[in-house]
């Protein structure tokens, strides 16, 4: 099965098992957000979270920050790997395009071990955000990134790709139509990027 890149569709790993386990040193946060999703300004409330996308011969890791107010993924990364790597890249990826719009900005996650580690914890903090962690067993406390996650595996036929190379050019290029093509009604039918301006435009 190795050699032909075969996998099993009974009984097959949880990825998620393969992390490893917490320590002592890995701290948990109050839910500070506690379900506001409400929001009406852009960057002051992130929430992020991964998902696992299986494709035709492997497994990959998506990681994305999306803002609460507008909708808009401000940071994502994808990998094969669910080291931290993963959720510190994205991290990356948010100063590198953000950095301005960071001071005291609430970001909420569940409780898992990437977001309790010092390492995710100090970089955090070192870009001066606050963080937020849902209540153990609460997937709603996170709603809004679980709501982008279905919407991207009901739109993406990532399933079908072959290498991961192809299913990051498909991710890349669903972050792009979901930001700054894809209207919604919630939003007053406007993409993310536009009912971002939108908000911003009536401060």
């Amino acid at each position: 099965m190795r050699k032909y890149g075969l996998h099993t569709t009974v009984r097959r790993q949880n990825p998620y098992k393969t992390i490893t386990k917490k320590t002592m040193a890995h701290r948990t946060f109050k839910n500070v957000l506690d379900r506001a999703f409400d929001q009406t300004m852009p960057y002051t409330v992130f929430c992020t979270d991964i998902t696992y996308l299986p494709f035709r011969h492997g497994l990959a890791y998506l990681s994305v920050i999306k803002d609460i107010a507008s909708g808009e993924i401000v940071a994502w990364h994808l990998a094969q790997s669910l080291g931290m790597e993963l959720v510190l890249t994205t991290l990356d990826h948010l100063k590198r395009d953000h950095m301005n719009n960071l001071k005291q900005v609430l970001i909420h996650s569940d409780q898992g071990v990437h977001y309790t580690n010092p390492v995710y914890i100090d970089m955090v903090s070192d870009l001066t955000m606050v963080q937020s962690m849902s209540r153990k067993g609460n997937c709603t406390d996170n709603a809004p990134i679980e709501s982008f996650f279905g919407h991207l595996k009901d739109e993406v036929a990532y399933k079908t790709c072959t290498t991961f190379a192809e299913l990051y050019v498909m991710i890349e290029t669903y972050m792009e139509y979901y930001n700054c093509r894809r209207r919604q009604w919630g939003k007053q039918k406007m993409t993310p990027i536009e009912y971002r301006d939108h908000l911003l435009s009536h401060v």
